[in-house]
Formats: C-alpha cells, sequence, structure tokens
C-alpha cells in the first residue's frame, strides 16, 4: 500500500473515532441506554485498532523516531492522556461533573494531537 492510501486510512479512522467518542460522550453524560450496548463498546476498538495501525505503518513508512521526532513524541504523550481522560469521561461510576470534565479536556487533547500532527511542532499553533 503506498503512503497516501495509508494516510487517507489514518485520517478516516481519526475522523471516525473523534466523531464516535464525541456521540458517546454526549450520549454517556445524557444516560442514554445505547451507550452500553455490544455493538457502542466494541465498535470504537475497531476503529481505533485501525487508527493506531495505521499510524505506526505511517511512522515506519518515513522512518521516523518519537525520540529524535519531538511533534511525534508529543502526539503519543498526547495520545495517552486522551485515553485516561477518554476512559475517565466514559466511566459510569464516576460523578457527572468529573465526567462531563474529563470529556471536555479529552477534546482538547485531541484537538492538540491534531494541530501537532498539522504543523509538526508539539508548540501547537502557537508555533
Amino acid at each position: 500500500m503506498d503512503y497516501f492510501a495509508v494516510k487517507t486510512i489514518h485520517q478516516g479512522a481519526v475522523a471516525l473515532s473523534i466523531a464516535g467518542f464525541a456521540a458517546r460522550g454526549v450520549a454517556s453524560l445524557a444516560g442514554a441506554a445505547w451507550v452500553r450496548s455490544r455493538a457502542a463498546r466494541t465498535l470504537p476498538h475497531i476503529v481505533d485498532t485501525v487508527l493506531l495501525l495505521s499510524a505506526i505503518t505511517l511512522a515506519w513508512m518515513l522512518r521516523l523516531n518519537p525520540a529524535s521526532n519531538p511533534w511525534l513524541m508529543a502526539k503519543i504523550v498526547g495520545l495517552v492522556v486522551y485515553v485516561a481522560l477518554g476512559m475517565a469521561a466514559l466511566r459510569q461510576g464516576l460523578a457527572w461533573h468529573l465526567r462531563a470534565t474529563a470529556w471536555m479536556l479529552a477534546l482538547l487533547t485531541f484537538g492538540y494531537i491534531v494541530s501537532v500532527a498539522i504543523t509538526k511542532s508539539p508548540a501547537w499553533f502557537f508555533s
């Protein structure tokens, strides 16, 4: 597969992943039952697996090393923060205001990750 095909798959998975997370976050905060369905719990893992595999493939194709590319390391650290906040946002036992705060912070973190991908700078859009 060529670079542009992998990049297109990656960008599509990014769009599906954030749309799904945003929808599940709103629905979870509203108490919608569908959020607890098998499909709502399984589909995000499939999309995120495609996202991660395409990211690794792109890094391999471009011979990128996080140790020598600060923007890539920033994306990886941002991803870890995003996942942790996302888990908190969708956790049913947590207080509503904590889940809502975690959801908003996760969305902001996602924005940071995208901005780093676009600018190739860990300084966000301030570079």
